[in-house]
């Protein structure tokens, strides 16, 4: 069964398009693959990206907020679909939501939508943002999905925003604004 449900994921993950990077700043350096690590004798099915607590969590993409949630595990956590519906994009461990963001919400890639965490199951010493793509069912049901690693989509939007400005550093930085939180404007 996981190595169906690897096979699955590995199968998704060549057709999901690049991401903005979730947290302004990002290198490929500080990225890790831990989506198929074992927590609590199962697969983790996410990548944990570190950051300092309050550090904002940007959208990956353009979509909807369809789900705000919180969970025992993930703590605060939004779902955010894709404008196809195609794909779920789950952040979780959050601190806090972005002021103003609200279920039905439409975002572009880069708005600002909440703040990294240690909520739920994470540790208070290790704030992070805990990050998936769910490939979704006819249905559409945003708690049901098929996990994608989201690793190599992170790695794609880090080179194709480097390739897109000249003069940036070889790390791959994503593009900052000068203002580490634009004041978010939510459409619905």
């Amino acid at each position: 069964m996981l190595c169906a449900a690897i096979l699955l994921s590995c199968t998704f993950a060549d057709s999901v398009p690049p991401l903005t990077p979730p947290i302004a700043g990002l290198t490929a350096g500080e990225l890790h693959d831990t989506f198929h690590e074992m927590r609590s004798g199962h697969p983790h099915g996410a990548i944990d990206i570190a950051a300092p607590l309050g550090t904002p969590v940007q959208a990956v993409t353009a979509g909807t907020i369809h789900k705000l949630f919180l969970s025992k595990a993930g703590g605060n956590t939004i779902y955010q679909f894709d404008p196809a519906g195609r794909y779920a994009y789950y952040y979780a461990h959050l601190d806090r939501y972005a002021d103003g963001l609200r279920e039905g919400a439409r975002v572009a890639a880069g708005d600002v939508i909440g703040y990294v965490g240690s909520t739920g199951d994470a540790s208070p010493l290790a704030p992070h943002l805990h990050f998936t793509v769910f490939a979704l069912g006819p249905e559409k049901q945003w708690w049901k999905g098929t996990a994608i690693n989201p690793y190599q989509a992170l790695l794609d939007g880090l080179a194709r925003w480097h390739a897109e400005k000249p003069g940036s550093d070889t790390h791959f930085a994503t593009q900052t604004s000068g203002d580490s939180c634009p004041p978010a404007k939510w459409a619905v």
